[in-house]
C-alpha cells in the first residue's frame, strides 16, 4: 500500500536540514579567526551579507537589479561620514547607512518596479550609474579619495571596535542576524507571497495580490540589508570609496549570488567567500583577475546552472 505524502514532514526534514546547515556554519565563523586573518573574513561577511540581500530580490522574487551597488555604496558613504564628521558612535552610523539604503530602495524600487525584465534592470542601472557620478561630484566624498580614517569607536560606549576580533565578532554577530531575519522573510506568508510572484504572476494578481506593492517591499528589504553591508564594510576598513558605487560592485554581487547558487538560502554566502577568497590570492595577476572571474561565471552557467551549494542539494536532495 502507497504511504500518503505528508508535507508536514517534508518542511520537518528541511527545516532540520537548514538548522544543521546554519549551526555548522556558525561554529565554523566563530572559530575561523583562529585559521584565517580576521580582516579577510571580515571582508567575506560583508559581501556574503550583501550577496543575501540581492538574492532575497533575484532568488525569490524574480528581479534581477543591475544597480545594487547604488545601495551599498551610498550606505558606506553615509556611514563613514557619519562617523567621521558627525561623531555618531558605530551602532549610530550602521543604522543610518541602513536607512540610506532604505530610503534609496523605496524611490528606485517605485519606478522601478512599472516595468519587467530588461527594462527593470536596465532603470536599475541607470539610476545607479547617475548616482556614482553625483558620488564623483559630491563635496562630501571627496572624489577618487573617498572617505578615509573612518572612526570605528566604540560598540555601545562599551566594546572598543579598534580591536580586531572585537570588531569580527561585531561583524559576525550583526552577519548572523541579518541572515536569521532574511530567513524568516523567506518563510513567511509574506515569503510565499513572493515566491508565487515568480513563479506566475498573473496568477497571483487573478488571487487578489497586489504584486506592485509586494515587490517594492522586498525591494526595498533587498535594499536595507545591502545597506547593511554596505555600512559594515566602511567600519572594517574604514574607509568608503568610489569603488563600492560602481557598476562592476553590482556586477560582482550578480557573479557571487550565481556562483553560490541563486534562490538558495546558504548559496550567496558561499558564493561569496568563494569570490573573495579568489580575488585575495589572484591578486598577483592583476587584472587578469576579471578574466578569471568571467570565465567561472560561463563554466557555471553552462555546467552548474544551479550553483554549488544548487548542485550540493541536488546530489543530497535536501534544500539549502
Amino acid at each position: 500500500m502507497q504511504r500518503a505524502f505528508d508535507p508536514n514532514a517534508t518542511d520537518s526534514v528541511r527545516s532540520r536540514s537548514e538548522l544543521i546547515t546554519f549551526v555548522i556554519m556558525a561554529g565554523a565563523l566563530i572559530i575561523a579567526p583562529m585559521f584565517f586573518y580576521p580582516v579577510f573574513l571580515m571582508k567575506a561577511l560583508c559581501f556574503a551579507l550583501f550577496a543575501c540581500a540581492f538574492n532575497l530580490l533575484i532568488g525569490y522574487v524574480g528581479l534581477l537589479s543591475f544597480g545594487h551597488a547604488l545601495f551599498f555604496g551610498w550606505a558606506s558613504y553615509v556611514c563613514a561620514h557619519a562617523a567621521k564628521v558627525w561623531g555618531f558612535p558605530p551602532e549610530l552610523a550602521i543604522l543610518s547607512g541602513a536607512a540610506t539604503g532604505a530610503v534609496l530602495g523605496l524611490i528606485v524600487g517605485a519606478l522601478a518596479i512599472r516595468r519587467q525584465g530588461i527594462y527593470f534592470a536596465m532603470i536599475t542601472l541607470a539610476l545607479a550609474q547617475m548616482m556614482f557620478f553625483f558620488a564623483v561630484q559630491a563635496p562630501f566624498t571627496h572624489g577618487e579619495d573617498g572617505i578615509q580614517a573612518v572612526p570605528r569607536g566604540r560598540l555601545f560606549g562599551l566594546l572598543n571596535l579598534g580591536e580586531q576580533m572585537v570588531m569580527y565578532f561585531t561583524v559576525l554577530a550583526i552577519f548572523l542576524a541579518c541572515f536569521l531575519l532574511i530567513y524568516r522573510i523567506i518563510n513567511s506568508p509574506f515569503g510565499e507571497v513572493l515566491k508565487a510572484i515568480r513563479e506566475n504572476e498573473p496568477r497571483a494578481i487573478s488571487l487578489g495580490y497586489k504584486t506592485e506593492r509586494y515587490k517594492l517591499v522586498a525591494f526595498v528589504l533587498s535594499a536595507t540589508f545591502a545597506g547593511v553591508a554596505g555600512a559594515t564594510k566602511a567600519l572594517v576598513f574604514q574607509l568608503a570609496s568610489l569603488t563600492d558605487v560602481d557598476w562592476p560592485m553590482s556586477g560582482e554581487v550578480i557573479l557571487m549570488t550565481l556562483v553560490g547558487g541563486l534562490g538558495t538560502l546558504f548559496g550567496p554566502v558561499v558564493g561569496a567567500f568563494f569570490m573573495v577568497t579568489m580575488e585575495n590570492y589572484l591578486t598577483t595577476i592583476g587584472q587578469w583577475v576579471f578574466v578569471v572571474q568571467g570565465a567561472i561565471f560561463v563554466v557555471c552557467v553552462l555546467l552548474f546552472r544551479r550553483g554549488i551549494i544548487g548542485e550540493l542539494a541536488r546530489q543530497l536532495r535536501i534544500k539549502l
